[in-house]
C-alpha cells in the first residue's frame, strides 16, 4: 500500500485461514513485536463467512487501519515447482497429480525468489472475497511458502540433511533440506498416532534417511508432552522442537505460541 507518511499506522494485520480454524495477529512494524493474537475454531459444516462475520464483530481491532494486510491460506492444495520447470500459464497441470482439480478452480502461486521456487496453490476464494469487503487491498499466500522458506533459511551452511515438520491437528507438512536445497515437500493427513509415525518413518525410508542420524525438528501445535512428539522421539534419535527461545523476546510472545503460530508470526 502506498500511503502518505502521516497516514501510516506502522501496524500489520496477518490472518491465517483454513476451513476449520482462523488465527490473526497484529504486528508493530517498528519493534516487530506481536501486539495481539487470537485463534478460533470453525466447526465442521459451519459457513466460514458467517464465522468470519462473528470474529469481526468480536474484534473491533480488525476494522482498524493497517499499513499491510496479509492473508495466509492454510491449505494442502499446493505443490512446489522449480523455476526451470515452471510456466504460469499451466498452473493447474502442476496440481493435478496430487490434488483433485476442477475446471472452475482458481490457481495462484508464490515465488520464493531466494530459492527460485514457485509454490502453486488453490486459494480460498470465498475467504478472499469476504475480506475484500473489509480491506481495500491485501496480499495473500499459501502457508507452506513460509514454512519451506524458513526451513531452507535454517539449513544454510549445513551440508547434512535435515527434516522439518509443521504439525497440525489433522495433518502435517514435512520438508527435507540440505544446505538451502529443497529435497522434499509433502503433506499427510492422519487420524491416529500410528498414521502419523508411519508417514514420518515412511518418508525417512523413502529418502534413505537414517533415523539414528538425521534430525527432525517440529513447529506447530505440538509440545514435548504431546503423544505425537513422544512417539516420534521413540523412533528418531535426534527429535526436537524448533528452538524459538531467541524469538520470545523479539516477538514478545510465549514459546508455546511461537511454535503453534510460527508461520503466522513470520508472515
Amino acid at each position: 500500500m502506498n500511503q502518505d507518511i502521516t497516514q501510516k499506522t506502522y501496524k500489520k494485520l496477518c490472518f491465517e485461514v483454513a476451513n476449520s480454524n482462523l488465527s490473526f495477529c497484529v504486528i508493530d512494524l517498528i519493534s516487530n513485536k506481536i501486539i495481539t493474537h487470537k485463534s478460533y475454531s470453525i466447526k465442521e459444516n459451519n459457513v466460514v463467512e458467517e464465522e468470519l462475520w462473528k470474529i469481526f464483530v468480536e474484534n473491533p481491532i480488525l476494522e482498524e487501519k493497517y499499513d499491510d494486510v496479509v492473508v495466509l491460506h492454510n491449505s494442502n492444495l499446493n505443490t512446489f515447482v522449480p523455476s526451470s520447470l515452471f510456466d504460469p500459464n499451466y498452473l493447474g497441470s502442476y496440481l493435478q497429480y496430487n490434488s483433485k482439480v476442477f475446471e472452475t478452480d482458481y490457481f495462484a502461486y508464490d515465488y520464493l525468489d531466494t530459492y527460485d521456487l514457485n509454490n502453486v496453490f488453490i486459494p480460498y476464494t470465498n475467504i478472499n472475497n469476504y475480506l475484500l469487503d473489509h480491506y481495500d487491498t491485501f496480499d495473500y499466500k499459501n502457508c507452506n511458502s513460509i514454512f519451506v522458506k524458513k526451513a531452507l533459511d535454517f539449513s544454510k551452511n549445513n551440508d547434512a540433511k535435515q527434516v522439518w515438520v509443521h504439525f497440525q491437528n489433522d495433518r502435517f507438512e514435512i520438508v527435507v533440506t540440505k544446505n538451502k536445497h529443497l529435497l522434499l515437500f509433502n503433506t499427510f493427513i492422519y487420524k491416529t498416532l500410528e498414521d502419523f509415525i508411519y508417514y514420518l518413518l515412511f518418508t525417512y525410508e523413502q529418502l534413505q534417511l537414517n533415523p539414528e542420524i538425521v534430525p527432525v525438528q517440529f513447529v506447530g501445535d505440538i509440545s514435548e508432552e504431546s503423544d505425537s512428539f513422544k512417539i516420534a522421539y521413540k523412533y528418531i534419535r535426534n527429535c526436537s522442537l524448533l528452538d524459538v527461545s531467541q524469538l520470545k523476546t523479539a516477538f514478545n510472545v510465549e514459546e508455546k505460541d511461537l511454535l503453534k503460530h510460527f508461520i503466522l508470526f513470520h508472515s
